[in-house]
């Protein structure tokens, strides 16, 4: 896809959505005796997924993974629509766009590995971090510079709101 290509789809968005290990995380998990004990997410990540919001975009977060972590960071960052525990996460991606009337094409994923690229494909705009799987990486249409948790999803954010005009 060419610059102004994805510039015309970046003005459409209406809805972002991420996957959260590798993309939001680096995809590192510290357990304990009790399971996943810590993970670590990026500040400017989460300032980013903020000014999307302000922006007006509906935010979810889909996750193949479960827990209070997940359920943590989303509160911090007011999002509402997390989806935890998922295997087909097109599917849950289709029905979240339903229920917010929102066409696939008018919506960004951002995804890291090859779970993710059912929605990736779903999507209007796909996005992966640096350090995303090869199949990832092949199937978005944009790549960060950064690696997923250390400030990707921050760039995917920045880029969305400069071509709508929203830059902060």
């Amino acid at each position: 896809m060419n610059g102004a290509e994805l510039k015309r789809r970046l003005r459409r968005l209406r809805a972002f959505v991420s996957d959260v290990d590798g993309v939001l995380t680096d995809g590192g998990l510290y357990y304990g005796p009790r399971g996943p004990a810590l993970k670590r997410f990026d500040v400017k990540d989460g300032m980013g997924l903020r000014l999307l919001r302000e922006a007006g975009l509906a935010l979810a977060l889909i996750s193949g993974e479960s827990g209070p972590i997940l359920e943590a960071r989303a509160a911090k960052l007011k999002i509402r629509d997390v989806f935890q525990g998922v295997e087909d996460k097109a599917a849950v991606l289709r029905r979240f766009l339903a229920s917010k009337g929102v066409d696939p094409g008018e919506c960004a994923y951002a995804g890291d590995d090859v779970n993710d690229l059912g929605p990736m494909r779903l999507a209007g705009v796909a996005f992966a971090p640096a350090d995303a799987a090869p199949a990832a990486r092949r199937a978005a249409h944009w790549t960060s510079s950064l690696p997923g948790g250390r400030g990707a999803a921050r760039e995917f954010c920045d880029l969305i709101l400069a071509a709508r005009g929203d830059s902060a």
